[in-house]
């Protein structure tokens, strides 16, 4: 049982400072978007499959490649 309660500790103490030393040391400041970048970011949410919310645009996700259907062969 002593065991058992000195892993459990470890483990949490480790997680403690994993998390304390992984924190952003400066202050974190996020308020609205302007107009336009708000208006941008809710056109390109609106479209009708999802995996292509915002693709090309600066919200997207730039690590996704879109094919057309006409490069397939």
């Amino acid at each position: 049982m002593l065991k058992t309660t000195t892993a459990v500790m470890l483990a949490a103490t480790i997680a403690a400072a994993v998390t304390v030393l992984s924190a952003p040391s400066a202050p974190v400041d996020a308020g609205p978007l302007s107009k336009p970048a708000e208006t941008a970011l809710k056109a390109c949410t609106q479209r009708s499959w999802p995996y292509l919310n915002c693709v090309g645009t600066p919200f997207g996700n730039p690590r996704i490649r879109l094919v057309t259907t006409d490069r397939i062969n």
